[in-house]
């Protein structure tokens, strides 16, 4: 069947059952739970069809025995050929028999059956498994950061939805649980703007993007940076350079809220929302690949802000985190296809923003710039260059592009009135050349001189 047909019969089905049937994780389209619980009655309904055409009175062809043939009879008689029935095309065990199993274990009050439950669920194999609704996956989550699950448990559901691939139901139940988790009351002072930052540990570029955040913030926005660090050659990182130019860095959250309605920006390390999550994400060094948590964290929103600006890498993962807001009830959001696991803008290449704007989906394509020479100087990725930058000793029109921009994206997304990008970059610019330096804060912090 061709892909038009195939397309107009999908759109057939879908009007019929009032289901997507299939729905797209990071890696592929899935079905959908509905559409695994058909999957079953319809092979029972193509094995009735094959009986129907099947003669069940004819006989076995009869062929003339040459009367030269010698008598005898074979050694060993051959067993008719081993066959399934359709129904069973796709394995053991059948239907009825995993259905019960699922069942059982849904009846348990123990955390750790509940837990087993999803995991089957996820995992059975081809046929018997499905993604986890997102009360599934809130439950799952729940379960795991309440410190009720076996580390083989915790293992296995992450492994196994990493490898099959997240699907948006699945994410936002994880952001769900993880909100509950955190259970921030809420401020007295609004957040405006929430801004992820969670740098990958072999990330080796500096973070431009807290310098836009620094920007806004002086333009009076209410900026919250949550994050972590990474390991190794990334550890501290945003600390050290959040605190080089002024920006707060907190370990409480009430002190964050001190931070915000004081300078109206502050860098909060998710250690100091969630110790469990943060060391789900230290899985990293142990399992040496990302897990759906790393997937989750953009999405958390721990204060509650209206507006959230995330960086994803991977493409896939793009659509899936701007489906996944939109479950999640987000009015607006912005995506930027980044280099990094952090809302930094890549003005050099033509990019395309997915974005949330009044809970409605929206694609916006930002055309590339000309990008400025490098300049060849000793130490571009040092601490030391980066401050520079900041306080104007160091002229860099190609980290100025990247800050700009990255100012202009986080304006688009707050932005109440159908202000252009171009128009929300004349602001970053203006917002670049009258900035408040902070010389005196940085050399306090031990930074230049």
């Amino acid at each position: 069947m061709g892909t038009p047909a195939m397309s107009r019969l999908l759109g057939q089905i879908r009007e019929v059952y009032g289901d997507p049937i299939f729905v797209r994780s990071s890696r592929r389209l899935i079905p959908t739970p509905f559409a695994e619980s058909m999957r079953q009655r319809i092979r029972a309904l193509a094995a009735e069809a094959e009986a129907l055409l099947r003669r069940d009175d004819a006989s076995p062809m009869r062929v003339a025995i040459d009367p030269m043939d010698m008598p005898g009879s074979p050694v060993i008689e051959a067993a008719p050929l081993t066959t399934r029935p359709s129904i069973l095309l796709e394995g053991e065990p059948l239907p009825e028999a995993f259905a019960l199993k699922l069942a059982t274990l849904g009846k348990a009050e123990d955390s750790r059956k509940r837990l087993a439950k999803h995991i089957a669920t996820i995992a059975a194999g081809i046929g018997h498994s499905r993604p986890l609704t997102m009360s599934e996956a809130q439950d799952a989550f729940s379960i795991i950061l309440d410190g009720k699950a076996d580390p083989v448990q915790v293992g296995a559901l992450l492994s196994v939805m990493h490898f099959r691939g997240e699907t948006a139901a699945e994410l936002a139940g994880f952001a769900r649980a993880a909100r509950a988790h955190i259970d921030i009351m809420k401020p007295e002072i609004a957040i405006d703007l929430d801004w992820p930052a969670y740098i990958s540990p072999k990330s080796r570029r500096m973070p431009w993007f807290l310098q836009a955040a620094l920007l806004l913030a002086q333009s009076g926005h209410r900026i919250l940076l949550h994050g972590n660090d990474g390991s190794a050659n990334t550890r501290g990182t945003l600390v050290s350079a959040a605190r080089a130019i002024g920006i707060p860095v907190c370990a409480s959250p009430a002190a964050a809220f001190d931070a915000i309605a004081d300078v109206g920006i502050v860098y909060i390390p998710i250690a100091a929302l969630s110790s469990q999550i943060h060391r789900l994400l230290s899985l990293y060094s142990v399992l040496e690949t990302r897990s759906p948590i790393h997937s989750l964290m953009p999405l958390v929103n721990p204060f509650g802000a209206p507006a959230s600006v995330m960086g994803v890498v991977r493409p896939a993962y793009r659509d899936l985190h701007r489906d996944a807001g939109s479950i999640l009830g987000c009015r607006n959001m912005t995506i930027l296809g980044a280099s990094r696991d952090a809302a930094e803008a890549t003005p050099f290449r033509s990019s395309t923003l997915l974005r949330l704007v009044d809970g409605l989906a929206e694609d916006l394509l930002v055309p590339a710039q000309p990008e400025p020479k490098a300049y060849a100087l000793a130490g571009m990725t040092s601490l030391e260059y980066w401050h520079g930058v900041w306080e104007g000793t160091i002229r860099d029109e190609r980290a100025v592009a990247i800050i700009t921009h990255t100012v202009a994206v986080a304006l688009l997304t707050m932005s109440k009135t159908a202000e252009s990008f171009e128009e929300h970059l004349r602001r970053a610019q203006e917002l670049w050349t009258t900035r408040r330096r902070s010389s005196a804060r940085g050399r306090r912090n031990g930074i230049g001189s």
